[in-house]
């Protein structure tokens, strides 16, 4: 038997319409909001992340996917969800870290100022 005609066959029995319609499937649908929104979020400005919020996320999603895994029966779907999360969040985390502590704020003056002096000087000409 293949493994499409195994998933067509558990798909159509009860046991699949109880998985479908529960929490243990909605929960981490519903959750996938979280990650993608972290995702979303890492093309924007290091200014407007805030370090306290994305270390609780970093925290909740390592717990919970922890959480996920020791379920009984295990939720992958949920681990998914919070190890996307707790993977994009701790980049959230290395880029605050980054630019509020390790020079790339003075970086970015420090560049923004050049520019601003080039644009005047070909301004004056």
């Amino acid at each position: 038997m293949s493994t499409f005609s195994r998933f067509a066959n558990w798909a159509k029995s009860p046991s699949a319409r109880e998985y479908f319609f529960s929490t243990h499937f909605w929960g981490p649908v519903a959750n996938w909001g979280l990650p993608l929104a972290a995702l979303a979020d890492l093309n924007k400005d290091e200014e407007i992340i805030s370090g306290t919020m994305t270390a609780t996320m970093v925290v909740y999603s390592t717990t919970f996917s922890r959480f996920a895994w020791r379920v009984t029966p295990r939720n992958y779907l949920l681990l998914a969800c919070h190890a996307t999360n707790a993977i994009t969040q701790s980049v959230q985390a290395l880029r605050f870290s980054n630019y509020w502590y390790f020079g790339g704020r003075d970086k970015r003056l420090a560049q923004n100022a050049s520019q601003g002096a080039e644009a005047g000087s070909v301004v004056s000409k």
